[in-house]
């Protein structure tokens, strides 16, 4: 058996984290599956060094609109097949999501959508969240095995954030999406990180306002799940708080194949 190691970051734009490093980061880091969301670039937009990675295939799902979302999955191994979008075109002219089916799993690359803006973008969320759940369900429903990872823009539990109490009402931390958290857990889905993990104080967002990183004033964005199915294959699940050029910072898990 072979133990490979799948990264996950939103990077808040890859342009400016590759300002910031990036690149030496990843190529001293060396996973075997990047995935990145919210790249705000489509691929022309993008430096020749960040198209084409020495060592993996890249590939990139932009949105219609120019600077907003998009994500990207920089693979050691070339996967049998890979999609963008789940077939539904408000979701999909978004650029939140890619599908790459590597045999023994089918991987989920997805930066799902934040619904502070207004009562629409939230119906939206969890318009998207409902989609989200049908459409792997599906995959189950035909025996497969499912890795995903992304940017969920919800934390789970009150350990999930710093500040529970004062974020009650807003979202990301609505009682509507931490019950569809506990539903999706429920349809036999497992959050990794938790696998290994009880600790409070493990944030994967800080505000750039207020020094809140320093301070460690954060939340639980960004996850790894998998299929319950799947969950001995996880060997480790964490975080990796200390690389630094986004308002988040990466997460990790390391499979058994």
């Amino acid at each position: 058996m072979e133990t490979e190691t799948i990264v996950s970051w939103n990077v808040n734009g890859l342009r400016a984290v590759h300002r910031k490093g990036f690149l030496e980061w990843f190529l001293d880091y060396k996973p075997d599956i990047l995935c990145l969301q919210e790249i705000k670039a489509t691929e022309d937009q993008l430096p020749r060094k960040l198209r084409s990675v020495d060592g993996y295939h890249s590939y990139f799902n932009s949105a219609e609109r120019k600077g907003y979302s998009g994500v990207a999955i920089y693979s050691k191994i070339k996967p049998l097949n890979i999609k963008a979008g789940f077939g539904i075109e408000k979701f999909d002219i978004e650029g939140r999501v890619q599908i790459a089916d590597y045999d023994d799993f089918i991987l989920l690359n997805i930066y799902f959508p934040n619904g502070k803006m207004s009562d629409d973008r939230l119906k939206y969320k969890l318009d998207f969240y409902d989609a989200f759940l049908d459409y792997v369900n599906d995959l189950r429903d035909q025996g497969r095995n499912l890795i995903i990872c992304g940017d969920l823009n919800t934390a789970h539990k009150e350990i999930d954030l710093a500040r529970p109490k004062e974020n009650s009402n807003i979202s990301g931390f609505l009682p509507v999406e931490r019950d569809w958290i506990d539903k999706f857990l429920k349809n036999g889905y497992v959050d990794t990180f938790r696998m290994f993990n009880q600790d409070p104080g493990q944030y994967t967002w800080w505000s750039y306002r207020t020094r809140a990183r320093e301070r460690n004033v954060g939340w639980r964005l960004d996850y790894f799940f998998v299929n319950q199915e799947f969950k001995n294959n996880i060997k480790d699940s964490y975080i990796l708080s200390d690389v630094m050029g986004s308002d988040h910072c990466p997460i990790a898990i390391e499979i058994k194949i």
